[in-house]
């Protein structure tokens, strides 16, 4: 009876503003999906990280007189360049890109810019080592001792270059995230007023449960479980909306070649419990946070 009484107060509650627990629930939802989005930019950005920072090189770009008369890396300069880099405890491997090589990965890389192909021929592509590191977080020792070597033009580090675009993916997820907790705000808001105004409406009905001996706790559980309710609504209706970005957008960008594919499971685990964990949790909070302090009798 005590159990069917509570889920009537809830369902009444509800309907009875309607308007406003729509509005709770969408907003709920768009909150914890753009969360959903930030925890999915977290986890995407970590495999990018793994799967580039494993590839990750320093290329000792070579003078122009060695790539112009060294092509197998056989003249004392090369090679004794790259048995110095071979013998390095932080470098794993070392290998020789010729001009030509050069060239032929220039043009598939830029297969789709005839114009600069025109432009560009091989001598503009200098020979140069290309080293492999254990890890790759200490490419700076290697930058510093063989810039400026005899023989060598110039040392660049991919690392770097991925840092620059890992930083912008990291901005991302920022905005997303900033985007979530201003939402958040307006979804506790909103659950606050509607417990405000559900409690207001039925004062008359709960000022007689209380005469009649009904603890305070079983008069507000009700409102309190209104709030559940409409946080666990918008939680699921997040991940749904996660879904929908997934298979109509996000499947088509994140192909598996440049970036790591998001998979079903991924937004369906660890994503979707953390959601609705979240939401739960937070309107409960709320609705019980607003009922001490504006529903006293």
């Amino acid at each position: 009876m005590r159990a069917s009484f509570v889920f009537s107060e809830v369902v009444t509650g509800l309907r009875r503003n309607v308007t406003m627990t729509i509005a709770m629930i969408l907003t709920t939802a768009v909150s914890l999906a753009m969360l959903g989005g930030g925890l999915l930019a977290v986890r995407t950005i970590d495999k990018m990280k793994a799967n580039f920072l494993a590839e990750v090189e320093v290329s000792v770009a070579l003078v122009d007189d060695v790539s112009a008369n060294d092509k197998n890396c056989t003249q004392a300069l090369c090679t004794g360049l790259r048995q110095s880099l071979q013998n390095n405890p932080g470098v794993e491997s070392v290998v020789y890109e010729n001009r030509d090589q050069a060239y032929d990965r220039f043009k598939k890389i830029f297969a789709s810019q005839p114009e600069l192909l025109e432009l560009t021929g091989p001598e503009a592509l200098p020979a140069s080592l290309q080293v492999k590191l254990k890890d790759p977080d200490r490419s700076d020792a290697i930058i510093k001792q063989y810039t400026g070597q005899p023989g060598v033009k110039k040392v660049d580090d991919q690392k770097k270059f991925l840092d620059r675009v890992f930083n912008v993916f990291n901005g991302v997820r920022n905005i997303a995230f900033v985007m979530a907790l201003i939402m958040a705000v307006a979804a506790l808001l909103l659950i606050a007023n509607t417990i405000q105004v559900s409690a207001f409406t039925r004062r008359t009905e709960v000022g007689i449960m209380r005469l009649v001996g009904a603890t305070r706790w079983y008069t507000q559980l009700p409102f309190l479980l209104e709030a559940v309710v409409a946080g666990t609504v918008g939680a699921v209706l997040g991940v749904v909306f996660l879904l929908l970005t997934k298979l109509s957008f996000l499947d088509t960008v994140f192909t598996g070649e440049v970036f790591p594919q998001i998979t079903t499971l991924e937004v369906l685990f660890p994503v979707a419990p953390i959601l609705l964990a979240v939401s739960i949790v937070i309107s409960a909070i709320t609705g019980y946070v607003t009922l001490r302090l504006y529903v006293r009798h």
